[in-house]
């Protein structure tokens, strides 16, 4: 059986394994099973080919270059030396919102599988030592992720020095331990409480408020410095010592700069301190969380038979054919009630409820009041911010050919369907009542409070772009059928065509904000882009069975 070098760098830390009360064998035979399965293994960073390729060949290796790209930004970060606790207050908030994210979307399955004991606890396996090997097994591949984001910065740091390094690298596997452990205690908090359907859809939920804590979270980071005389200056607060980043870059301000004020002191033992306690408590708990972990079997959920939901009630409002309607049912019924779909796709509205928002945090500051930074905002063009929740469209597009159950795609050959269309058209419209719309509303409403009912007209119109931007990116992408294809299937020129759609998107709300500026009339406008979404919608799904793939 096929070794890893992973494991023979493991090895060395077996006393410490065994001292913790897991088997270390057993953990180290499951660790290799399951990097040799990884083999078929497919991040969400990357997307869908059509080549075959090998079963042993790891496609989440040839994903690492996405995350570098990443790494040149963090690099920058690191170069100067005149404000390093600021650089790498910065450096640890992007590092700690991309691993967690990633964590979500790509490893949160691992985290929560509970198949593992069904096979290993009828063999004599302690279930510490199962939690081990999973806990270890999402590690690994957090690992690699974080030194291919942060490789570059590592050999930039050389510049302060071998101890800033040596440091840099202790923070960085402390942050992975950290960003897991935090993660799975969350998880361990909410089994302990709900079971069943429930307990699935309150860690949809949780991933979401993850998301939006981490991003919020990270706007902080920028505002615990001030400048005085284009300096930087750190005046310490109590509730500073709750922004994580900063416990991390505090080690690295007293080596470069020599500075043991107590306030960095506090911070660096806190950045040592609660990743280890937190570890050692999780250890502690894991049996417990290995047992909560059956919970996700039982499937028993309270069903309204008389009652169907809101979004599967529209569909005769929004199909306008028999079709249309039983694939709209059939799309609305997958994303509601699928978990590895749910676990993929969810996070990411986390990011779409708060980036509209984030732009406008900094005019937060600048206000003496609430009521003085509301005058402020009517008068501006922020409200356009509210593009940024149709950001998330080309993911959601890209994964409507994926699910769990992909081998029952053999249904579509066997009914008697003669044309593509309402099969996408249903699906499209499925994901957009149930995903897309009631978030836009949402912020809407919030917008409308913030800006002024005068903006309504402009809602409308977003409303229609963001219409036109779904059609788009289903013309754009390869066309499959709707949840036909294992999430294990990757492409790899799908990444490239999001950035082209985001583009895309920003030509859309640019040709907005021009359209305000020169006093177009907004009605002239919105006429026009409804006659362009009717004709688009009319023609875009006119595919022959012979150009899916």
């Amino acid at each position: 059986m096929k070794d890893f070098n992973t494991l023979k760098f493991l090895d060395k830390f077996k006393y410490v394994f065994q001292k913790l009360g897991i088997n270390y064998e057993i953990m180290r035979k499951i660790l290799q099973i399951k990097l040799i399965m990884d083999g078929r293994r497919a991040p969400t960073i990357i997307n869908n080919s059509n080549k075959k390729e090998k079963d042993d060949d790891n496609k989440f290796m040839k994903s690492l270059w996405m995350y570098s790209i990443f790494g040149i930004f963090l690099a920058i970060l690191v170069v100067p030396k005149k404000s390093i606790m600021m650089q790498m207050s910065i450096f640890f908030g992007i590092l700690m919102f991309m691993l967690i994210t990633t964590l979500i979307s790509d490893f949160s399955s691992v985290l929560l599988d509970a198949r593992d004991k069904n096979i290993m606890l009828t063999k004599p396996v302690d279930s510490k030592t199962i939690n081990a090997a999973k806990v270890i097994h999402v590690f690994i591949y957090m690992f690699y992720i974080t030194i291919a984001m942060t490789g570059i910065a590592l050999l930039v740091s050389l510049r302060h020095g071998v101890k800033f390094f040596i440091v840099l690298v202790l923070e960085i596997i402390l942050i992975d331990i950290f960003m897991i452990v935090l993660t799975s205690l969350i998880y361990l908090l909410i089994l302990k409480f709900f079971d069943g359907e429930k307990l699935k859809d309150i860690i949809n939920y949780v991933q979401i408020i993850l998301i939006m804590v981490m991003t919020i979270g990270y706007q902080f980071i920028g505002r615990l410095f001030e400048f005085v005389n284009i300096n930087v200056v750190f005046t310490p607060k109590w509730w500073q010592y709750l922004i994580i980043p900063v416990w991390f870059a505090a080690p690295l301000e007293m080596i470069l700069n020599n500075n043991y004020n107590i306030y960095i002191i506090i911070l660096s033992t806190l950045g040592i301190v609660v990743p280890i306690a937190s570890l050692l408590f999780y250890i502690k708990l894991s049996p417990v969380f290995e047992r909560n972990l059956q919970k996700l079997n039982n499937n028993t959920v309270s069903i309204n038979k008389n009652k169907a939901p809101l979004g599967e009630r529209l569909c005769n409002v929004v199909c306008w054919n028999r079709e249309e309607r039983i694939f709209f049912k059939f799309a609305y019924k997958i994303i509601r009630n699928e978990r590895e779909f749910k676990l993929k796709v969810y996070p990411s509205l986390g990011l779409a409820i708060v980036f509209p928002f984030i732009f406008m945090f900094g005019t937060i500051s600048e206000a003496n009041s609430f009521n003085q930074w509301l005058n402020y905002m009517v008068s501006t063009k922020y409200y356009l911010n509210i593009y940024w929740a149709a950001f998330i469209i080309p993911t959601l597009i890209m994964m409507m050919k994926y699910s769990g159950r992909y081998k029952a795609a053999w249904i579509y050959k066997v009914m008697p369907i003669k044309e593509v269309a309402p099969i996408f058209k249903g699906t499209i419209k499925a994901f957009f009542i149930k995903l897309i719309a009631p978030l836009y509303i949402i912020e809407s409403i919030i917008f409308i409070f913030i800006f002024g009912i005068k903006i309504f007209p402009h809602l409308l119109i977003v409303f229609l772009n963001i219409l036109l931007f779904t059609v788009l990116c289903f013309k754009i992408f390869d066309k499959s059928l709707p949840f036909s294809k294992s999430f294990q299937v990757t492409q790899t020129a799908d990444g490239i065509i999001s950035i082209f759609l985001m583009l895309l998107l920003a030509a859309l709300a640019g040709i907005h904000y021009f359209s305000t500026i020169i006093n177009f009339n907004v009605y002239v406008y919105m006429f026009i882009m409804l006659i362009i979404v009717l004709v688009f919608w009319r023609k875009s799904f006119n595919i022959s069975w012979e150009k899916l793939k």
